[in-house]
């Protein structure tokens, strides 16, 4: 029973995997939090993940390297200018440049793999289907067919211990998400959301990402303890 109730959880350090984070322990899920360093602009966030993962008390926090050159043609891995001052509707018509190529899902198999050498079941990702600037690794449909590929194509799923995906924000706004950041008593300073820091690790206050952080604040009648640039 011990087994059934560690989870892996996939932590960036924003405020959305944080949550997650504190989530999964709520449940009493024993934590093992899961962070990638793929020299991504912003990979100030890394900094920010260690701090939550430290606050909250997970059993252990990995970060794992990925190459760098397999995730190109996105704004945050290549040399190419992450979009600022962008509006709900413009967000919303298109799939954005700082999208990663298949980013979940590489970190989603890191996760699987972990959970089933760790004898875990479960597995957490904070994606959100709402306020997610229009990646498509962050839908409904995409947990689902990861969790069915997941029970194929392990021992464990084979066998008979079901894998688990659990997306507990995925229906939620970002002002509900900062809420329920809030009544948990998660310490949103410890957190990291801009795709574009300036060199000293401040928000730049104008990213897609800054702005639904923001918006999600604002409309929480919360105010952001992060200090922006």
């Amino acid at each position: 029973m011990a087994d059934r109730k560690r989870a892996v959880v996939l932590l960036s350090g924003g405020i959305d995997s944080a949550t997650t984070l504190a989530i999964a322990k709520q449940r009493g899920y024993g934590v093992y939090a899961l962070s990638f360093d793929y020299d991504q602009r912003h990979r100030i966030e890394l900094t920010g993940a260690d701090r939550v993962a430290r606050s909250l008390g997970a059993n252990e926090h990995r970060v794992i390297k990925v190459d760098n050159s397999l995730l190109k043609t996105s704004a945050l891995t290549d040399d190419i200018a992450v979009p600022k001052s962008r509006s709900a509707e413009q967000m919303s018509q298109e799939i954005p440049p700082t999208y990663v190529p298949a980013r979940n899902t590489i970190f989603l198999a890191y996760a699987l793999a972990w959970a089933e050498v760790i004898g875990g079941h479960d597995i957490f990702i904070g994606v959100n289907a709402i306020d997610y600037s229009g990646y498509p690794d962050c839908r409904c449909e995409f947990i689902k067919a990861f969790e069915q590929m997941a029970n194929l194509a392990t021992k464990a799923g084979v066998e008979g211990a079901r894998f688990r995906i659990h997306a507990p924000l995925i229906k939620l706004t970002k002002a509900d998400i900062i809420s329920k950041a809030h009544s948990l008593g998660l310490d949103l300073s410890l957190t990291h959301s801009c795709y574009d820091p300036t060199p000293d690790g401040r928000p730049c206050g104008e990213c897609d990402s800054c702005q639904l952080r923001l918006k999600g604040f604002a409309d929480a009648g919360l105010t952001d303890p992060v200090k922006y640039a």
